[in-house]
């Protein structure tokens, strides 16, 4: 037989015998992966690599940053202090990164700076949010550019994902195909061969 029908054949056997080994792999590997980023060494690296990726990281940091533009922007409406308000905001990004560059800033207000000027040197905070939280301080308008701000990064965050949506598709496709390519030519490989033979 053919090497490529031979590998597949052997590959059907390997999931007849062993699928249970298998599902408990991958389930190990989620559960694994699950309880170290419950971990704070966990959340700390996974979230680190994770807005660093070429495509969901671009994604991640602005869903971060709408979620806690909207959150500090509605707490200070209330009429909550500032340095309360980025400690609850802080929690809600739901990135580590983000979480520690809030917590820095907290900080820095605390010792009577303002708060776009820390923001201003990390990495990972837009300019662009620096910039519009700059205006709100000078202005007194600080709860209302936030929104603003909330506002662009969700809309931001919801082009973004409608975008990799359709990317998905069609390279689910290719993949899909591709995989039923394979395994068409591999179980007709031995016919062709064998009217090669023959002829």
């Amino acid at each position: 037989l053919p090497s490529l029908t031979i590998f597949v054949m052997d590959l059907s056997d390997l999931f007849v015998a062993y699928w249970w080994v298998l599902i408990g792999a991958v389930g190990g590997l989620f559960f694994g992966v699950k309880g170290y980023y419950g971990t704070a060494e966990g959340k700390k690296n996974l979230d680190t690599i994770m807005i660093n990726l070429p495509i969901m990281g671009p994604l991640q940091q602005k869903g971060a940053v709408a979620r806690f533009s909207r959150t500090l922007s509605t707490l200070l409406t209330a009429g909550v202090r500032i340095v309360d308000c980025l400690e609850i905001a802080s929690a809600t990004t739901g990135n580590y990164v983000i979480e520690m560059a809030l917590i820095r800033s907290k900080d820095s207000i605390s010792k009577g700076r303002t708060l776009a000027e820390p923001l201003r040197g990390e990495k990972h905070i837009p300019k662009m949010v620096s910039q519009m939280i700059t205006i709100g301080e000078q202005t007194g308008n600080l709860d209302q550019m936030l929104s603003k701000v909330a506002d662009f990064f969700e809309d931001e965050v919801e082009t973004a994902a409608e975008a990799m949506t359709a990317m998905i598709e069609p390279l689910l496709m290719v993949f899909l195909g591709g995989i039923i390519a394979v395994l068409v030519v591999a179980m007709y490989l031995p016919i062709f061969n064998l009217a090669g033979s023959m002829g």
